[in-house]
């Protein structure tokens, strides 16, 4: 059986885990700064001044639909270039 006593913290795996637990914590910040800062920050005026990107207020097209595009190309290039494929199986324990 395994327990937590089991668990070699040395490991690599696990620096590469909090790595890439801190990359995602990054874009999800980003995500957040760019959709409050475009909602907010157009959506704040009066809808009477509002502008309008096919048919959508800009501040909800900016915040939801680029915002989107954007983050899905950050996260596909973070995949692609910055994390690292790791094996589940512990070596010592695939051997035997």
């Amino acid at each position: 059986m395994f327990n937590k006593y089991d668990i070699d913290w040395n490991d690599p795996r696990f620096k590469v885990a909090n790595r890439e637990a801190r990359i995602g914590v990054i874009l999800v910040l980003f995500n957040f700064i760019w959709w409050y800062g475009f909602a907010y920050g157009l959506g704040s005026k009066p809808v009477e001044e509002y502008s309008y990107i096919f048919g959508l207020p800009a501040w909800f097209f900016y915040s939801c639909v680029l915002g989107f595009v954007v983050m899905v190309i950050l996260v596909s290039i973070v995949v692609t270039f910055l994390l690292k494929e790791v094996p589940f199986e512990d070596e010592e324990r695939s051997d035997k």
